[in-house]
């Protein structure tokens, strides 16, 4: 298959997604239809490598990733992270139930190493996958590495159609409320003053608009990305800290500083690029997964899932009631865990776009579903998850 073939086929497949997504309102998110449409090209006619045939190597995922999440961190300020404690617990809520009824409902249905292999990448992404799948194989328990994989893979379906449901019933009410005028989001007035919205941030202001081009602001955005990269090799001996994590802080603070302007891949004209290439990379995942190995792992698979999802909403509802959020938002908050970043960032704006064409209205919403949806995805995914399987793999 040549490249320009390779790349219109998969392309075309994200096009459809977003087709029906637009079409349903997000309520049939499109990674959910891109997932479907990528597994059956998969069992049929794709070639095994057809994501790298487009060019969209690991290592250019792997570029795309960190200059994607420093643009996410743009997007919160350091107060606003501050402001995300409730959201913080009500995330390790979510994986608390998740372990607690895998490991005791859970052991009663199911080995148990297949409980200790399967809660990390319920939990997490790739990383604890991989942790736990060569764990398993190390261990002689081929089929039960294959599942640790198939997990990471799978677990998105409950995850996508859930997300999107939780976030339109949230924003469908916080939007009656705006309306209304019973609610207003805490930086409206930073959303309205323009104090956000200059092309060149503070720190450049006396620097010409004519040399502010995307290049400028590529240079500034990979340049925090390497420093981020750079602090977690250098402390790596004594703390190991993800770079993607320390992206996400430090897309903060060289905002708040005056060193980043908001949202500067979409001012460079780099993000619908950014974002398809990573899309295409996640997807890739899925050509592990043929048909036989889903039958033979079929009710250990989606039972382990579907029991970590109901112990999730379980302990999400309660904390969030106690800490007076919306059992909506707490439970979609819970749900990072099965997919994270970048689908968090995808699903979240289709439900707003679905909700409103208002630009005021779109910011609002952003500013109330975003924020908590980013920072949950980041700790269940990229930190939590790498820790459990830590401790976990000691079990096998």
């Amino acid at each position: 298959m040549s490249q320009m073939l390779a790349f219109v086929i998969v392309v075309l497949i994200l096009f459809i997604g977003d087709v029906i997504a637009t079409r349903t309102k997000a309520w049939v998110p499109s990674v959910f239809v891109c997932a479907i449409l990528f597994l059956f090209g998969y069992w049929t006619f794709f070639p095994s490598n057809i994501v790298e045939i487009t060019g969209i190597l690991p290592i250019v995922a792997t570029l795309l990733m960190y200059l994607l999440i420093t643009n996410m961190g743009t997007l919160l300020s350091v107060r606003e992270l501050m402001n995300q404690w409730k959201t913080i617990l009500i995330a390790l809520s979510g994986i608390l139930g998740i372990v607690a009824l895998l490991f005791t409902i859970g052991t009663l249905l199911f080995d148990f190493k297949t409980v200790v292999i399967v809660v990390p990448p319920l939990v997490g992404g790739i990383v604890s996958s991989l942790i736990m799948s060569e764990a398993a194989k190390a261990a002689g328990l081929m089929s039960l590495s294959i599942i640790a994989i198939l997990i990471y893979v799978m677990q998105g379906f409950a995850g996508y159609p859930l997300t999107s449901i939780m976030l339109k019933k949230e924003g469908s009410r916080i939007l009656s409320k705006y309306r209304s005028g019973e609610w207003s989001p805490p930086n409206e007035a930073a959303q309205t003053d323009g104090s956000d919205n200059h092309d060149i941030p503070w720190m450049f202001r006396k620097i010409p608009d004519k040399y502010n081009t995307s290049y400028f602001k590529f240079l500034r955005l990979g340049l925090v990305s390497f420093l981020a990269y750079g602090l977690s090799v250098l402390i790596n001996p004594f703390l190991t800290i993800s770079p993607f994590v320390l992206c996400l802080l430090f897309g903060i603070i060289a905002t708040s500083i005056g060193f980043l302007e908001r949202q500067p891949l979409q001012k460079a004209n780099g993000f619908g690029f950014t974002i398809m290439g990573l899309m295409l990379f996640i997807f890739d995942g899925l050509k592990n997964a043929t048909p036989e190995m889903l039958l033979d792992l079929l009710w250990p698979m989606f039972g382990t899932i579907i029991i970590g999802v109901i112990g999730m909403y379980i302990f999400s509802f309660i904390v969030g009631k106690t800490l007076g959020v919306s059992k909506e938002l707490a439970f979609a908050v819970s749900l990072t865990a099965l997919y994270g970043f970048p689908a968090d960032y995808i699903i979240t704006n289709e439900v707003i776009n679905s909700l409103t064409t208002d630009p005021k209205e779109r910011d609002a919403l952003t500013s109330h579903m975003l924020p908590p949806m980013l920072v949950a995805g980041f700790i269940t995914v990229t930190i939590v998850s790498v820790i459990l399987a830590g401790i976990l793999v000691g079990l096998i």
